[in-house]
């Protein structure tokens, strides 16, 4: 009977208990079943390498470099932080970490035995340990990620969640979290002396921060955010001690959460931590590159592409004559307007109808004064191959030639048309800051599901997280998920 007090109602735990909740035990043990996935993959890869070896013409492996790559493999992987406690998880990120420290492990290994022996086969043995290692380490973890998304999804294994401050930005993380179930937290309630904000979300406020204990035992509260609150930071540094005290995780959103990057770089002054975020700047050589990738992309993706661009623009010419392609007026890099190509999918001329997504523009705006004065078209106009082309996007296709003469890039915020802009830039929080890169064919934004009528303001943040953490490999994590979205239907997360 007591140590079922002590493990529901904290309180009555003697000072300086620090107690085990279920959550962080189903932690650990998940983190545990990652560990013997991986060296199950592992030890498989490895058989099968040195079973088929014979047959590709490579001679067998040592038995001590044999277990040797595992084993520094799987130290360069914990190493990584791979087996560490991680909120969420980012299976395009890990199957790039799988890639290069697999990598990295073949060559400490061809190394050593380099410098030690002269086995002429060593370079193929390092190769296809490392080639048969990286694809079924990746081949375990995609298929344990899906799983996981699959049961997220189903509501099951997710972490009950109590958010700390029940303002407009732990509101807006409640509404983010209910919407993506597969990150895998589950808000409950709030915790709030003073809440502020609308009741949206549909989330009770559960007590202020002297009912913490009681909140967490009650509703079996495994993870803990600490928002924006009215609460001084000594009452938050409290609660956060207490919850660990409790056995359950934290995590909190930073005051200037707009300037937190991916890269950062911490300092501290005796107890004092000062933090750098790697600076922007989208004239420097990073973003140049990008640019040059760009029209090589471009070019690259003319010619592949070819045949369906020729086959489009025949249907489009075949079912509504000239002209083929449809030129619409829109912003881009630095406010500078340029004539953004599609495939006409709609019969008429555009001035002749209304904006299809005119109410949504206009419900953008409705809590500001600037209220968006366009007409709305009575009917659907698109024909029936305009529906296809929209369907699996080939419609978008002519805007590779937009990226070949500079107006677009491959990546970057979309682009709007002008009458909108001139309105969201006056309404829309940082709206203006997009139009500091180049618009591109697809965006962070639209690889993560908010495309058609979805929140404007939501699209403006992910947009300028694009450009404030950007990277060629984000870039490319953008174009696989873009793919994943068209081809499968299927919403990646980061």
């Amino acid at each position: 009977m007591k140590h079922e007090l002590v493990s529901r109602y904290p309180r009555f735990a003697p000072a300086g208990w620090t107690l085990r909740s279920p959550g962080r035990r189903r932690s650990a043990s998940r983190r545990g079943a990652v560990l013997r996935l991986d060296v199950a993959m592992v030890a498989v890869a490895t058989l099968l390498a040195e079973y088929g070896a014979a047959h590709a013409g490579v001679p067998p492996t040592p038995s001590a470099a044999l277990l040797a790559f595992p084993v520094v493999l799987m130290v360069l992987f914990a190493l990584r932080g791979m087996y560490g406690p991680r909120l969420h998880v980012a299976i395009l990120d890990d199957l790039r970490a799988i890639a290069t420290t697999s990598a990295l492990a073949a060559m400490v290994i061809l190394s050593v035995r380099a410098f030690f022996t002269s086995d002429p086969g060593v370079a193929q043995q390092s190769a296809r340990h490392w080639a048969f290692a990286a694809a079924y380490l990746a081949a375990g973890r995609v298929v344990l990620h899906w799983s996981d998304r699959r049961a997220h999804r189903n509501g099951e294994l997710l972490q009950p969640t109590l958010i700390i401050g029940a303002g407009n930005i732990g509101r807006l993380l409640a509404r983010r979290l209910l919407d993506r179930p597969e990150l895998g937290l589950r808000p409950i309630g709030f915790l709030d002396k003073e809440p502020r904000g609308n009741d949206e979300v549909g989330l009770p406020v559960l007590g202020a921060s002297w009912d913490l204990e009681r909140v967490v035992a009650e509703h079996d509260i495994e993870h803990i955010v600490v928002c924006f609150s009215t609460a001084p930071s000594e009452v938050l540094l409290g609660i956060m001690k207490r919850a660990d005290r409790l056995g359950v995780t934290t995590s909190f959103v930073p005051r200037l959460y707009e300037r937190t990057t991916t890269q950062l770089e911490v300092q501290h002054i005796g107890g004092l931590p000062l933090l750098s975020a790697r600076r922007v700047d989208p004239n420097g050589w990073h973003f140049a590159v990008k640019y040059v990738i760009d029209r090589l992309v471009a070019v690259a993706l003319i010619a592949l592409f070819s045949p369906m661009l020729v086959g489009a623009a025949l249907a489009t010419y075949v079912s509504l004559g000239r002209p083929i392609f449809f030129r619409q007026r829109r912003v881009g890099r630095d406010g500078v307007e340029f004539d953004m190509l599609k495939f006409r999918t709609m019969r008429g001329a555009p001035e002749e109808r209304g904006e299809a997504d005119a109410e949504w523009a206009s419900s953008q705006l409705e809590a500001t004064d600037h209220p968006v004065d366009v007409e709305a078209p009575n009917e659907d106009m698109r024909t029936s191959v305009g529906k296809l082309l929209r369907r699996l996007s080939i419609d978008e296709l002519p805007q590779l030639f937009n990226v070949l003469l500079g107006h677009m890039s491959i990546v970057g915020p979309r682009p709007e048309r002008v009458h909108y802009v001139r309105q969201f830039e006056r309404g829309i929080y940082r709206y203006g800051d997009r139009h500091r890169v180049k618009a591109g064919i697809t965006g962070w934004a639209q690889a993560n599901g908010l495309r058609g009528k979805t929140s404007l303001a939501d699209r403006v943040e992910w947009d300028n997280y694009y450009i404030e953490n950007f990277s060629l490999w984000l870039d490319a994590k953008i174009l696989l998920m873009t793919f994943a979205a068209v081809f499968t239907g299927f919403r990646t997360v980061e």
